[in-house]
């Protein structure tokens, strides 16, 4: 199938763009679902002035979710939502026809976009170009909402500027592409060199350790963790509107946190802080994932603290 003329909207005018972090599973002590604190979560990160949310992605903890509970929690997440901001549900699945099935059951209970990762297995189960392009091919036909393409090393799957370039232009769903790769910055240039019009979102991700060099890129979106886009928004926001230097000294300020996220708390960064600020009751993940060491939530809280960053005051 060629792109169709529906695929109107471009990089100057996307459909969305800004800060999309990504909502944390919330867990009770026993890692049973913590619907409550999962609503909490979600008003504080509206609260502190999302573009719109994410859900069910790798720091969603979704490699911990059995399928009832997914349906669980997009279901009670879209509705608690009820369309304050757009979300963005991730579908990624190695079969074609249970990702189409998701993504089909995610836009009908109201997803403004789907975030899929290539197929992929383990360690080392892949699958060639072509089945790569007929697997978006696909899905994109049983949608009529955007896909986002995950490109990050998880997947262990290359995917060239060209693949991702030639999957735009001619699938007509795909449109937005989430870079996380090594040199994202030098990628996204090449993406949107070869894309053209077809590029309507490209975003930075990694919880924002490269968010500046990827705006200088061409960036127009970031999905970050969820616990400080009160932070992150106004260097967004600062670049958009042509005042780097502004956007540098809060890119500047913010990193340490940004850094604190990316290479020591990882997943459970947001929920610590959540927790910290009285947002969630429990930031345990699900076993047999292993808890954060009290260490390193010590040196994160002393961090953020530094920065008063709203998730620690939301729930005080």
């Amino acid at each position: 199938m060629t792109m169709t003329m529906t695929k109107t909207a471009t990089s100057q005018s996307p459909r969305y763009r800004g800060i999309f972090p990504v909502v944390p599973t919330t867990f009770t002590e026993s890692g049973e679902l913590d619907l409550p604190s999962q609503k909490r979560a979600v008003d504080f990160m509206i609260d502190s002035g999302v573009d719109g949310l994410c859900i069910l992605a790798n720091f969603s903890e979704q490699f911990v979710l059995s399928d009832d509970e997914r349906e669980v929690l997009t279901r009670t997440i879209l509705e608690h939502v009820g369309g304050r901001v757009p979300v963005i549900v991730t579908t990624t699945h190695f079969g074609t026809r249970v990702c189409a099935a998701r993504s089909r059951r995610a836009q009908d209970q109201g997803a403004a976009m789907l975030m899929i990762m290539p197929p992929y297995h383990g360690a080392t189960i892949r699958v060639p170009e072509a089945q790569i392009e007929a697997f978006f091919q696909q899905v994109s036909d049983a949608v009529d909402i955007p896909i986002m393409i995950q490109d990050a090393p998880v997947a262990g799957t290359p995917l060239s500027a060209a693949l991702l370039a030639k999957m735009a232009r001619e699938i007509e769903q795909v449109s937005y592409f989430k870079i996380e790769t090594a040199g994202a910055a030098s990628k996204l240039r090449d993406l949107i060199a070869l894309g053209g019009a077809a590029i309507e979102g490209p975003w930075d991700g990694e919880e924002a350790i490269t968010l500046l060099p990827d705006l200088d890129a061409g960036a127009t979106g970031s999905m970050t963790g969820g616990g400080f886009a009160d932070g992150i928004r106004p260097i967004i926001q600062a670049h958009r509107a042509g005042q780097r230097d502004e956007a540098y000294r809060q890119y500047e300020r913010w990193l340490p946190l940004i850094n604190y996220e990316n290479r020591q708390g990882g997943i459970l960064t947001a929920k610590a802080l959540m927790k910290a600020g009285g947002v969630i009751d429990c930031d345990a993940p699900r076993h047999p994932f292993p808890p954060m060491r009290d260490e390193v939530r010590q040196g994160l809280l002393e961090t953020a603290r530094r920065l008063d960053p709203l998730v620690l005051r939301w729930g005080r």
